[in-house]
């Protein structure tokens, strides 16, 4: 059996159901061999980093590795950006790479690079294959680091004449699970003596607890005890944002209309978070408030954390224990103040929500799109200011139902994400939501998605600038400055690769634009002006409240 074989056996004794990529000639063996698989379905992509975002948001929504592929050289460098979204994200990714032979010269140098050095800092682990038997192995220990926890990106490179080598009776090792230690009952004990002794308890819900049990233990926890709680951006939809007890999410770190209800907190029990996940809210040495770290693994102490207690072990079982251990004192703390609070933002979000003015307001599309997609619609989001108004004010009903990424927050992400989740989820309505500058920057992707046939709606919100950092150079008091650009007529841009496009001119042809696309068959494009001219009028409102109240206390 060739070395190639025994690759794709040990990947099928894993259960990898798809693999994404871009192969090259130094991979030709490898794809062969794939070629014959009965289990794995291999779907190519027009450029690396697509296959690397697609394998990556499979690893995030099934908690099993994905597995992408590319040759050498310029192949691995273009996987370089997906292997810090997975491991800076805890996705589950596993990166396949070719190489030239390493016991001959082919070639020269021509394209070799170091590419498991590369990413050796961006992946748990990285190993070159320099034996076939040691396939088995290595790819056993590859899916192990990926899968436990904290999940992430792992890479292995598979040279061209390995792949040649012949195996005798190759061993393949039992894939074998593993349970996550219960936290101790001496800490549980702790974290709720400290709970009882809070008056303005907040429960944050982070990435690390978008899972499915502990999705419904927090659900328990926060509907028997009546403890106030928000999310992250990446914590949306763990416990549905329609609860009378949910405050909002965090989109800022700082000044954003929810730090009102963090600020008068006495205690924060951080469930999932950790400052990869972009910060939402900072401590403070001279703060009174505390923090409870809850995760499955211990918090690493930062300027801006550095909790009074770590709970370590499984999330959901931690969150039951709690839930019993707290229950004689349920709804005995203070929630009027975070209700008042919660009154005053859901009135700061709802502005603008019916301006029909256009080009579109971002709070108005968000609104049309939550108005016009099912309980268990989905929708991603690549990069970009809008990223802020749907993390704070669409309301996200299901776990998973927003998927977004706020720890390496890269551009070119939102479609390839999107397809993936199509491709696991054919019978719900997903959209994908783009900047224009993020979806000109993995578009080809479109042609993978009509070749897949799958019925998919992708937004492109149309400023023609980089948006975010434009608004960032403004409030810095800047001169605008490189941010602006021209882009292609999408319309013309979509049919050319046999997507249906549209090009509503008004707030109302947008409604009827969307209501369509969501009904019909095959990929559907929406080119939509978007206007966001008020995000600082909008920003110095929050800015003057969060001011005002400061100065009362």
């Amino acid at each position: 059996m060739k070395a190639s074989d025994v690759f794709i056996k040990a990947l099928e004794n894993e259960g990898v159901e798809y693999i994404f990529g871009v192969p090259g000639e130094e991979n030709l063996d490898f794809l062969e061999s794939l070629r014959k698989s009965k289990k794995i379905k291999f779907i190519v992509t027009r450029h690396e980093q697509g296959a690397g975002f697609m394998a990556a948001t499979y690893g995030r929504l099934t908690g099993k590795a994905g597995v992408c592929l590319s040759t050498l050289g310029p192949g691995a460098t273009n996987l370089v950006t997906p292997a810090a979204y997975g491991q800076l994200g805890a996705m589950p990714l596993v990166l396949i790479t070719g190489q030239k032979p390493i016991k001959t010269s082919k070639q020269g140098k021509f394209q070799i690079i170091d590419v498991v050095e590369m990413m050796r800092p961006l992946t748990k682990y990285t190993r070159q294959i320099s034996h076939g038997r040691n396939v088995p192995s290595i790819v056993r220990e590859a899916f192990r680091l990926a899968q436990e926890e904290r999940p992430g990106t792992v890479h292995m490179e598979f040279p061209e004449d390995i792949a040649k080598e012949e195996i005798k009776d190759p061993h393949f090792f039992d894939v074998v699970g593993y349970k996550i230690p219960y936290a101790g009952k001496e800490t549980i004990d702790k974290a709720a003596k400290l709970i009882k002794s809070a008056k303005k308890p907040l429960l944050l819900l982070g990435a690390g607890a978008n899972r499915k049990r502990a999705s419904i233990a927090l659900t328990k926890f926060v509907d028997e005890l009546g403890i106030p709680f928000f999310n992250t951006q990446m914590g949306k939809g763990i416990i549905d944002e329609r609860h009378p007890l949910y405050l909002g999410t965090a989109a800022l770190s700082d000044f954003d209309f929810l730090h009102e209800a963090i600020n008068k907190s006495d205690l924060i029990i951080n469930v999932g978070h950790d400052t990869i996940e972009k910060p939402p809210f900072f401590m403070h040495p001279e703060d009174d408030r505390k923090v409870i770290h809850l995760n499955f693994f211990p918090a690493e102490v930062d300027e801006v954390y550095f909790p009074q207690l770590n709970v370590i072990g499984d999330i959901a079982n931690s969150v039951t224990q709690l839930t019993s251990a707290l229950k004689p004192n349920a709804k005995q703390w203070n929630t009027d103040l975070f209700l008042e609070i919660k009154e005053n933002v859901a009135s700061h979000l709802a502005k603008y929500q019916q301006d029909d003015r256009f080009p579109i307001l971002p709070q108005r599309c968000l609104r049309i799109i939550r108005d016009s997609i099912p309980e268990d619609g989905m929708i991603t989001l690549d990069n970009g200011i809008y990223k802020v108004w749907f993390a704070r004010n669409y309301p996200a009903y299901l776990q998973n139902s927003v998927l977004l990424d706020n720890a390496l927050a890269t551009m070119g992400a939102g479609l390839p994400s999107a397809i993936m989740m199509k491709e696991l989820y054919p019978d719900r309505k997903v959209i994908s939501i783009n900047g224009d500058g993020g979806f000109m920057m993995n578009s080809q992707e479109l042609e993978t998605a009509i070749r897949m046939e799958l019925d998919l709606v992708v937004i492109i919100l149309n400023d023609n600038a980089y948006g975010m950092i434009k608004w960032k150079q403004e409030g810095d008091g800047f001169e605008n400055y490189g941010m602006d650009y021209d882009n292609p007529d999408f319309l013309k841009y979509a049919e050319s690769f046999g997507a249906t496009g549209y090009q509503p001119g008004s707030v109302e042809d947008f409604e009827d634009n969307l209501k369509t696309a969501l009904n019909a068959k095959g990929v559907q494009v929406i080119d939509l002006p978007v206007d966001y001219s008020l995000n600082h009028k909008i920003l110095n409102v929050i800015l003057k409240e969060y001011s005002n109240t400061r100065k009362k206390e």
